[in-house]
């Protein structure tokens, strides 16, 4: 992300020198062209300077994305930002190179796309941020199928029985298709369902092969049960 925001300010530096090297060496290029360094020059250029900087923040402000789905939901601020920085120079450039263009058309034209690229900028910050902790509270509640089924891989790679084994499967089976996401209403069957999975690793472990199937058999069972009140809590299947 940074060296792509690196690469982007050395665009951004470039057109921005470009920009003013137009503006202020006009004379030398043009001799019979009057640039007027008066209040009206330095207004329009002031907001136009406003403009690029806005871009520049906003970027930084996507590119600062600490993941490519938190950078996609960015994106529109990027395009924005460009939009009103191209119509801020259009605009602004119009009032410096013709002199009879009505300044306060140019200034009401800045003033509105720089008031919107500010709303737009505010309201991306609030969005990244309300998605933000939305995705860090079910990665909360998916945490507890994710490790359950890490280690129902671990103990099935790890058993020398091949009847072990095939218990070991079956919780494998019954994990793997289980609702992910975990609600406090699940807490109680999930801590029991924990305690019977490190009964099933140490049984595993001293290959007591008829213990482990008893027990997996247990575990399918209780995570049958959690699927069940889980989708009753999202009301798919009735009371």
């Amino acid at each position: 992300m940074k060296k792509n925001f690196n690469t982007y300010a050395l665009i951004w530096g470039i057109i921005l020198v470009a920009f003013n090297a137009i503006v202020f060496l006009m004379r030398s290029f043009i001799p019979v062209y009057v640039m007027r360094y008066d209040s009206r020059f330095w207004v329009i250029w002031t907001f136009v300077l406003v403009a690029f900087i806005g871009n520049l923040a906003c970027v930084y402000m996507a590119f600062k994305a600490e993941s490519l789905q938190k950078l996609f939901y960015n994106l529109a601020l990027i395009s924005i930002s460009r939009f009103v920085l191209v119509c801020t120079l259009i605009a602004g450039g119009a009032v410096l190179l013709i002199p009879e263009f009505p300044i306060w058309i140019a200034a009401i034209i800045c003033v509105i796309l720089l008031s919107f690229q500010t709303i737009v900028m505010i309201k991306m910050i609030w969005t990244a941020g309300t998605v933000s902790q939305v995705e860090e509270k079910i990665n909360e509640r998916t945490t507890f199928i994710k490790n359950l089924t890490v280690d129902v891989e671990s103990l099935m790679a790890s058993t020398k029985s091949s009847e072990a084994r095939a218990a070991c499967k079956r919780v494998y089976e019954a994990v793997r298709y289980s609702d992910p996401v975990s609600n406090d209403a699940l807490s109680s069957l999930e801590v029991e369902i924990a305690a019977k999975m490190k009964e099933l690793v140490d049984t595993v472990a001293m290959d007591e092969t008829d213990q482990a199937k008893t027990l997996a058999d247990g575990i399918v069972v209780l995570v049958e049960a959690r699927n069940k009140k889980c989708r009753l809590l999202k009301g798919e299947i009735g009371l």
